[in-house]
């Protein structure tokens, strides 16, 4: 896996939206996330400079605009969040974590048996 930027929560939203479609301008970035997080457009486009500079997303110029594509796939990043997660609040064990989740939701017979037959296939 390649070195990965580490990305605040709010970069996250900049990120999901251009896994989702890319290239986009900042203005279009900014049309898709600003709104449902209330945040001003300038904070959208100060979290697309804070992106670029730690080379997790990459612009081309297009007239006078620029156009936004990920540099990073977001599988990667979400591995890469899951093991800092998993690290940082289970001591990297993932038995407890497993015990935890499962314990504190309400699993259906579905859920259950789905869980099962991942263990068995990684047993076998």
């Amino acid at each position: 896996m390649p070195h990965l930027p580490k990305i605040s929560e709010a970069e996250w939203e900049v990120m999901k939206a251009l896994w989702q479609r890319s290239p986009q301008t900042a203005n279009e970035l900014a049309e898709a996330v600003a709104p449902p997080n209330e945040w001003n457009p300038l904070t959208v486009k100060t979290l697309i400079n804070r992106l670029v500079r730690k080379k997790a997303i990459g612009r081309t110029k297009q007239g006078r605009a620029f156009l936004f594509h990920p540099l990073i796939q977001q599988a990667d990043c979400a591995v890469a969040e899951t093991e800092s997660f998993v690290e940082r609040v289970f001591n990297g064990s993932l038995n407890p974590m497993l015990t935890f989740l499962v314990q504190r939701k309400k699993l259906s017979r579905g859920q259950i048996a789905e869980l099962k037959k991942i263990l068995e296939e990684e047993e076998g």
